[in-house]
């Protein structure tokens, strides 16, 4: 076969030559192939050759394409918090006298945690004491008298001016008093205690005196930059990913902030945290995974199984052809991409199998094996 195939061809290129005109050579020699190639196709299939025997299956792996559901994320680091996370500092400076807690210990709403010194204030209230009770006695004997209508109301007025005048006096000190202690603004758990018997404390310290934390209630925040305002959503599908627990959970965007951060351009998104809150912390780092895109029926592929060609994408499917898998090339039209992963809108359907492994060794037309 492969001799009378010589000799043909040999004497095809003679023949050809003897032309001077190269249109014409070629359309001869196109001709003649045509013939010789119907000729050589009949003698195999009389010999019983297959044309193809020679040709080496490329090994490849292949996706036999089904719809799935996609999602396209917005992925943002956030921080746990709990719903009730209070610093509680005192309401007037001084110094640290007395702490009736311990970090852990669980305290009810109002209950005290600690004082500041209120010597001073003690004093002043214990001096006007007597004078109080002095003035009370006064203005009773005035008041007697002047019911009785004996002296004069210039007394009862001053005996009534200087009762009431001590009465607020001490009531102001009482307030102050007050102010000295320091009380749990919710009940929960105290977490943190940064007061010291003896050390100096104030309102707005960067250190608080005590922090006070209710985990019944958790959740992340997370800070989305400005473009995503028109894609974020009260409601959105959430991923919540706990780095330090390898933790997954899936919620609901419960608020998106209305406001823009004029410093950093962004917007606060939160949501609870479901399910035990046991293991989880405040500050804890989380990501959050704002669900932008979903399509319930969607074909996708591996993004490393796509190929391009100038502006072309396209993929190879596999067909049947003469008992054989042979690759042909399809051109595809790209939609979200996620994690690696492309949503193909156009080019392929479902049931079909696409190479995805193996594709950069083959071209149109290559015999397959998988």
């Amino acid at each position: 076969m492969n001799r009378l195939f010589f000799i043909l061809s040999t004497s095809l290129v003679l023949a050809a030559c003897g032309s001077k005109d190269p249109a014409a050579q070629l359309e001869k020699l196109k001709a003649e192939r045509a013939t010789l190639d119907s000729q050589i196709a009949a003698l195999e299939k009389t010999l019983n050759i297959d044309p193809n025997a020679n040709i080496k299956a490329k090994d490849v792996l292949v996706t036999v394409m089904a719809p799935v559901v996609f999602k396209h994320y917005i992925d943002v680091q956030g921080m746990v918090d709990a719903e009730n996370n209070v610093a509680v500092q005192p309401q007037m400076p001084g110094v640290v006298v007395k702490i009736y807690v311990n970090e852990g210990s669980s305290v009810k709403q109002g209950q005290l945690l600690g004082e500041i010194d209120n010597s001073v204030m003690l004093a002043q209230l214990n001096a006007l004491q007597p004078q109080l009770t002095m003035a009370i006695d006064v203005f009773n004997r005035q008041k007697r008298l002047w019911d009785q209508k004996i002296g004069s109301e210039l007394q009862y007025l001053q005996a009534k001016t200087t009762k009431e005048a001590l009465e607020k006096q001490i009531e102001a000190i009482q307030e102050q008093i007050n102010m000295t202690k320091i009380t749990a603004p919710i009940s929960g758990v105290v977490d943190h205690i940064g007061a010291k018997i003896g050390q100096y404390s104030a309102p707005g310290m960067p250190d608080p005196a005590f922090r006070v934390i209710n985990s019944s209630k958790m959740k992340v925040k997370a800070e989305f930059a400005e473009s995503y305002v028109s894609k974020v959503s009260t409601g959105n599908e959430v991923d919540l990913y706990f780095p330090d627990l390898g933790v997954n959970l899936n919620t609901k965007a419960q608020h998106v902030a209305k406001f823009i951060n004029p410093m950093t351009r962004t917007f606060t998104v939160e949501t609870a945290i479901p399910g035990d809150l046991t293991a989880y912390r405040p500050n804890m780092v989380a990501v959050m995974k704002v669900v932008d895109y979903k399509n319930e029926n969607a074909l996708v592929l591996p993004i490393n199984s796509l190929l391009t060609t100038g502006t072309e994408t396209y993929v190879y499917t596999v067909s049947e052809e003469n008992g054989n898998k042979v690759a042909r090339r399809k051109p595809v039209v790209l939609g979200a991409t996620y994690d690696g992963k492309a949503e193909i809108v156009s080019g392929i359907s479902a049931g079909e199998s696409i190479i995805t492994t193996g594709q950069f060794e083959i071209a149109e037309g290559s015999v397959v094996t998988f």
